[in-house]
């Protein structure tokens, strides 16, 4: 298609297939160089067999495992080939039934998304976000910028239950929390969401936040409404009003695609699950921090015993089983 002769004039199509192009030069170069790499070992294997140096084995084995998970990363993300699995991801987490409790579990959720998020090199940008009166947080909807970074966060959508003694509660009884993940995927610039002026009435009002010298002291804050779907959308990261509006735009352009995807292709509405009720019976996941310590999703029957580690960041494991079930080809 390149050598056409009239390909350069091709304005966005030319654009969609260079993007096209690069993401499967990008593939192919991956496995091209792994390649060259166990070819690499295979050499080294032959002369370790003829020096019979410790240290090398040692060092060849640390190399094939390192192959070996790079290789099995790979072959995952030949999986992640949905319409949307490759685009930046737009993620709300809700406090549900739990008052005080659920709050704060919606900030330690919170805070293991971004963990995740740093620990595969995405970038993340809390959008909009509302404080507990207490401890916590209500809501929260943040942005995931990487490659994948939807095609991952899709395994979270829905209800993650906490079972703990509460640090809140005098009596040192065991609570029962839920909060809810919603995922959505960015929508690319060239894809074109209509939106009518008149269909959004437009709200401003002053940031929320802890207090202190940092609390913006003007009505920057956004809040957009869409007034034929009644979607609200509202951001108060940025210190600009303008920005703050872009970005409640962009948040309400991807909202409306969804919809409208939802709409035509009734197959996608796993990507609504949390519409359920946050409270028992709904949950895809559970956290159990008493009287045992244990972490399971019960879409798959995971289990992962160190939750610790998993309220860090590590959910890798979770994700990829479910999805592995999920996308059986």
């Amino acid at each position: 298609m390149m050598a056409e002769p009239n390909f350069w004039e091709g304005g966005e199509m030319t654009q969609k297939i260079l993007k096209e192009r690069n993401s499967l030069l990008e593939g192919l170069s991956s496995w091209q160089e792994k390649k060259k790499e166990i070819e690499e070992m295979e050499v080294l294997l032959q002369l370790i067999e003829e020096q019979n140096d410790e240290r090398e084995v040692e060092e060849l084995l640390k190399k094939i495992q390192q192959s070996e998970e790079a290789i099995n990363e790979m072959e995952f993300r030949q999986m992640l080939k949905g319409e949307n699995d490759e685009r930046n991801a737009i993620v709300s987490i809700n406090a549900g039934a739990g008052g005080t409790e659920a709050q704060d579990w919606a900030e330690m959720l919170l805070r293991m998304y971004l963990r995740w998020a740093e620990k595969k090199g995405y970038q993340t940008q809390i959008v909009d976000i509302l404080p507990g009166e207490e401890a916590g947080i209500k809501n929260v909807t943040f942005t995931v910028n990487g490659k994948y970074a939807y095609g991952y966060l899709k395994a979270e959508v829905g209800i993650h239950r906490l079972v703990r003694i509460s640090p809140f509660d005098a009596g040192a009884r065991r609570h029962t929390s839920f909060a809810s993940v919603f995922v959505i995927p960015e929508v690319p610039e060239e894809i074109n969401i209509e939106i009518d002026e008149k269909d959004l009435r437009i709200d401003t009002f002053r940031s929320s936040g802890a207090g202190g010298q940092h609390v913006n002291k003007t009505d920057s804050a956004v809040r957009i409404t869409h007034l034929p779907t009644g979607i609200v959308v509202q951001c108060q990261n940025e210190r600009s009003q303008h920005k703050n509006k872009a970005m409640a735009l962009k948040i309400l352009k991807a909202k409306l695609y969804e919809k409208e995807r939802k709409e035509k292709e009734e197959k996608l509405r796993e990507l609504h699950h949390s519409k359920k009720e946050i409270a028992w019976g709904s949950q895809i996941r559970s956290y159990i921090l008493h009287p045992y310590k244990m972490v399971k999703d019960h879409r798959t029957n995971k289990i992962i015993y160190q939750v610790d580690r998993v309220l860090d960041g590590e959910i890798d494991e979770f994700m990829k089983i479910y999805l592995l079930n999920t996308n059986p080809n």
